[in-house]
């Protein structure tokens, strides 16, 4: 976007949710924005990088506890500089998210535009995305409308939700007023709509004056208003992020911004965006964001293909060799703790297979082996009844809380770089090949003084492993108890 002066976009990055539908790579845990899917950025990474340029503000993101520093971390590692994070205590839908941010923007700005998006699509083409924003920006300037995208369809999806215009889309990209939102249709009543050319996909992706969205609110959800209202008025600051009061929040009802407001204005226009998007909404379509071989089969990471037709074959662990022989329209996708294969025209129904797991209290329904921490991450390598056997990687800079454990007893050898190691009135420097033994209820800690990533191979031992059994002290990260605080 060309722009001039002060910036007049404030993005709004919905950064919540948990993919169930791209399992095995995607869980609750760690979900589908913040893998690298098509490239070498996360999905939220490049959501964040095409909403950068003299015309847009930082980034405001909505997510929740788990997810804060995994944000912050990896709009550094971009280059983008954080903007507000709030915090939600729980997931109540997008209307209530986009109504906090808009109240929080209005306080520090009533002129503020924002443009709201989810953090998980695919949108490669950046000009022409500009281009939409731009004619956006436009009819809320002139007009005063509420805005959403539509994407140009090319095929006949039974996975989207559609908007109907008022008129034909001529290929200009010129806003057209809405006639009516239409819900995920069969495939008949796509096809027939494909062939009318006045139906495009809903992409969730929206822009409005913080006046006019909180306006439309106040006439269409007024119920929605006391209690967001609230929770954002009573918010605290935590480590420079904002938690939403979540005695007010716990008040707020669960619904979409489609229902709450979108489906009952007179006042919404839809610029049509006309190029390339995608939701990744299954692993089918992330099959088609990648370039096939000449049968059709499309591979990522140590894979080897045999005889294969329309398959998509993705070993997500350098060490993990997938192998396909002979399969015509599968989906594989290996993990080291998880394998998942179906066929392709089933990759709708990979959220049934989640909830199978959940179910039968499966740790992989929801949980990786790898699990990251605002200090850096760990991964199990060997799990029984009475010990535990993990791969610690600490930042630079970086440290774990001040602890003690109840049931446990550890054993920290150090393979790379150095640890600064508190065991009771004991700090030392233990270096690489060195080891330490910290026994069960010590006062504990361990920091990477160092500026290159410090791992340790940690050896637990004891009756209870669980995450949760540590008592803090001290964090820098102001975690609170339990397992992440």
């Amino acid at each position: 976007m060309t722009q001039t002066g002060a910036p007049i976009i404030t993005p709004v990055i919905m950064c919540g949710g948990s993919g169930t539908r791209l399992w095995p790579l995607s869980r609750k845990s760690f979900p589908k924005q913040f893998a690298r899917l098509t490239g070498d950025q996360s999905l939220f990474q490049a959501c964040a990088a095409r909403m950068t340029g003299d015309a847009f503000d930082a980034p405001l993101v909505l997510t929740n506890s788990d997810f804060r520093f995994i944000i912050t971390e990896q709009l550094m590692d971009a280059g983008i500089a954080p903007g507000p994070v709030l915090i939600e205590p729980t997931g109540k839908n997008t209307a209530p998210a986009v109504l906090a941010a808009a109240l929080y923007l209005h306080s520090k700005n009533p002129d503020a535009i924002m443009l709201v998006a989810p953090s998980d699509h695919v949108v490669p083409d950046i000009e022409t995305f500009h281009e939409a924003v731009n004619e956006g920006l436009r009819v809320v300037q002139e007009q005063g409308h509420l805005v959403t995208f539509g994407i140009t369809p090319d095929r006949p999806e039974t996975g989207y939700g559609y908007l109907e215009l008022s008129a034909q889309p001529d290929g200009s990209g010129v806003a057209i007023p809405l006639s009516r939102f239409v819900e995920k249709p069969d495939a008949a009543t796509a096809t027939q709509m494909l062939a009318e050319g006045n139906y495009l996909w809903n992409a969730g992706i929206f822009l409005f004056s913080v006046k006019t969205i909180i306006a439309a609110f106040e006439a269409y959800a007024p119920e929605l208003m006391p209690a967001v209202a609230a929770s954002v008025d009573k918010a605290e600051v935590d480590l420079g992020f904002l938690r939403l009061d979540p005695e007010a929040w716990e008040d707020v009802d669960d619904i979409s911004i489609d229902y709450a407001v979108m489906e009952k204005t007179p006042d919404l226009s839809v610029v049509p965006y006309n190029g390339a998007w995608s939701d990744l909404g299954s692993w089918e379509a992330v099959m088609r964001e990648d370039t096939p071989d000449g049968d059709g089969v499309v591979t990522a990471g140590p894979v080897t293909s045999i005889d294969c037709v329309d398959t998509l074959l993705r070993s997500e662990d350098k060490d993990l060799e997938l192998v396909g022989i002979g399969l015509e329209n599968t989906l594989v996708v290996a993990m080291r703790d998880a394998v998942l294969v179906a066929d392709m025209d089933r990759a709708q129904d990979v959220k049934k297979a989640v909830s199978a797991l959940k179910a039968k209290q499966a740790k992989q329904a929801e949980s990786f082996a790898m699990d990251h921490r605002p200090w850096g991450h760990f991964e199990t390598l060997a799990l029984s009844d009475r010990f535990q056997v993990k791969r610690i990687v600490v930042k630079p800079g970086a440290a774990l809380s001040l602890q003690s454990h109840v049931h446990r007893s550890e054993h920290w050898i150090v393979v790379e770089g150095t640890a600064r190691v508190t065991v009771d009135d004991d700090i030392r420097l233990v270096s690489e090949n060195q080891s330490i033994y910290i026994p069960l209820g010590a006062v504990h800690r361990m920091e990477n003084p160092g500026k290159v990533p410090m791992v340790l191979i940690e050896v637990q031992t004891g009756t209870y492993l669980g995450e949760d059994d540590i008592i803090r002290y001290e964090d820098l990260y102001a975690r609170g108890q339990g397992a992440k605080g």
